[in-house]
């Protein structure tokens, strides 16, 4: 099982610390709650190498440990955008049917966003999550998170990423999520700091519903789709968490395992690599995740129902109407990181 969740200082620390564990040892940084463990396992008995699992709680702690030249990492979830980033800048090693043959399984259109340097891994949006016991209407806009009614105050779980963090308040104003124009992420702020004095807590709600302290006061927060199943195990009341899409369009993101180019045990890695994106495992995984998948052989592997719920295969009609990530420039990602940091100072002078 997951042993914790790490935030950015914490991911680092433990990534850049001399290794104590075994030899036989290959580190995967990626989310919590994000793979099926007996799909590592499998590989483990059959390689003789543990795999140690490090999490991450946003996409800058990730950056963080990825851009640090002492971090030892072998594979990384990182999404599309960050793969082709950190591949060019020679971070990660580009990936082929040569060394993972597996990506055969993978049509062009999934395996071009990674930018041929990650497997496709998940997909998804971004959207609402909601406890059903205090939300009884399943939220349609994203109003309904940023433009709160008053008994949702203090209530609210937001996210600290430069990207996510402006999804709901950029595309409410009809906006590119990518925009680079100073004057658009300024009035994006001023609807994100309307809405501060309803956030509860800054910190992803896998990490903070598990805070005894603040978990217990969630009922509504940013997220991704998935997460659902994920809050309701970690709260242990299935059903409790549920998911919605705003109708105003959001963030069709993909998620890519990649190979770090400073990995000491490349073989063995590209080895797991392959084993985890070939179609036995992707639909094994797909199954227990509740996630859906791009590998187009592990489709029909897949039970009918999972493969029609919209809940998992979002509807064509929603991803047609939401957007890609793509690269900011540094000044517009410096901005994005000020104005974060002003919201939760924000949130811990009250």
């Amino acid at each position: 099982m997951r042993k914790s969740v790490l935030v950015a200082t914490a991911t680092l620390a433990a990534f850049c610390t001399p290794p104590t564990a075994s030899a036989e040892t290959l580190n995967l940084l990626i989310w919590e709650s994000y793979i099926d463990d007996a799909i590592l396992k499998e590989w483990t008995e059959k390689s003789g190498y543990e795999v140690h699992q490090t999490f991450y709680d946003s996409g800058d702690a990730r950056d963080q440990v990825l851009s640090d030249p002492l971090s030892d990492v072998d594979l990384v979830v990182t999404g599309e955008n960050g793969a082709r980033l950190f591949g060019e800048r020679g971070v990660l090693t580009a990936l082929s049917t040569e060394n993972v043959p597996s990506l055969s399984e993978y049509d062009d259109g999934w395996t071009r966003r990674c930018g041929g340097y990650g497997v496709p891994y998940f997909w998804g949006t971004m959207g609402i999550l909601y406890r059903s016991d205090a939300i009884k209407t399943a939220p349609e806009s994203w109003a309904d998170l940023m433009a709160p009614a008053e008994p949702m105050r203090n209530h609210i779980a937001m996210y600290q990423d430069h990207n996510e963090a402006f999804v709901p308040a950029l595309i409410l104003l009809g906006k590119s999520i990518n925009t680079n124009d100073n004057e658009t992420l300024r009035e994006a702020y001023q609807l994100m700091k309307a809405q501060a004095p309803f956030v509860l807590t800054y910190d992803y709600v896998i990490t903070s519903i598990q805070n005894p302290e603040v978990g217990p006061e969630i009922q509504m927060a940013l997220g991704y789709s998935g997460d659902q199943h994920v809050l309701n195990e970690k709260v242990g009341t299935e059903g409790l968490w549920h998911y919605a899409v705003p109708k105003e369009g959001t963030l069709f993101w993909l998620d890519c395992m990649a190979l770090t180019e400073r990995s000491k045990k490349k073989r063995e890695a590209l080895d797991l690599l392959n084993h985890i994106s070939k179609a036995k495992s992707a639909a094994r995984n797909a199954i227990a995740q509740n996630m859906p998948i791009a590998n187009r052989e592990a489709m029909a592997l897949l039970p009918a129902e999972m493969r029609n719920n919209p809940e998992i295969f979002t509807a064509p009609e929603i991803l047609a109407k939401s957007q890609h990530q793509e690269e900011l420039t540094i000044q517009s990602v410096q901005s994005r990181r000020r104005i974060i940091s002003s919201l939760v100072q924000l949130r811990d002078s009250r």
